[in-house]
């Protein structure tokens, strides 16, 4: 199996606005965390620790509060080498130079994939704490050949509304998304409910394809609520448990 150019792209446009006043003046993943460590730098190091060092970061709020901290904190990367992060900042294609959702951020830097042509996306989140080795997520998309795999985690259900709760069915193949249910206890299966983690990797061709065609419809253009609800029918949609 030949090696797959892989592409991760970090959502780091959050507002925040749970966290104020910690985010007065700073993007959330630049929200401090042990001393001199930033949010965002979980997924960084995740990505690094991975194998994975050709990053961009699409910002949007406070953008300058990240850009200080990847100059001071992560400028070992070896340019000569390609590897860098790259800030990305909105670009203007819309009337309003905000995001309308997290799969809008990528739709408009579609650019990017153009450019760098992966075999696959895989698109994290800047403000999630957790450890994670990419690697074998990847491989679990690549031997399966998945149209987009999802990290998924198990709670207990008095915690699962503020997630996406995932059904699963034969081989791990999602067959239902349920976006932040007011009652998640009819989805528990052994006292435990599935949720999304907010990472995916997706096929390149298959992402583009879904982007054009929610960007083309009046919705939130947000993964959880349409993207991955609308490639269930279109595509093999599988789960990749963290604890695995």
């Amino acid at each position: 199996m030949r090696p797959m150019n892989v592409l991760p792209m970090i959502l780091a446009g959050g507002i925040g606005e749970r966290l104020y006043p910690l985010t007065s003046n700073r993007a959330k993943p630049a929200v401090p965390f042990g001393g001199n460590f930033r949010i965002i730098d979980f997924t960084l190091m995740n990505c690094v620790c991975s194998g994975l060092r050709n990053i961009h970061v699409l910002t949007q709020y406070h953008t300058q509060s990240l850009n200080r901290h990847r100059s001071e904190r992560w400028n070992f990367l070896a340019s000569e080498l390609g590897e860098y992060i790259d800030l990305v900042p909105p670009k203007m294609r819309a009337a309003t130079g905000v995001y309308q959702g997290t799969a809008d951020a990528i739709y408009r830097n579609l650019d990017l994939l153009d450019q760098n042509r992966p075999d696959a996306v895989l698109i994290l989140s800047g403000d999630h704490i957790y450890r994670a080795d990419y690697r074998r997520f990847i491989e679990t998309h690549i031997e399966r050949e998945a149209d987009v795999t999802v990290l998924t985690g198990y709670v207990d259900p008095s915690e699962a509304s503020s997630f996406g709760i995932v059904n699963v069915g034969d081989a791990e193949k999602i067959n239902r998304f349920v976006e932040k249910p007011a009652d998640p206890r009819p989805y528990a299966i052994d006292g435990r409910c599935l949720i999304n983690l907010g990472v995916y990797c997706f096929n390149t061709t298959f992402l583009v394809e879904r982007l054009v065609a929610d960007a083309k419809r009046k919705t939130a253009h947000d993964f959880g609520k349409n993207i991955l609800p609308s490639s269930i029918d279109r595509g093999m949609v599988l789960s990749c448990s963290l604890d695995v």
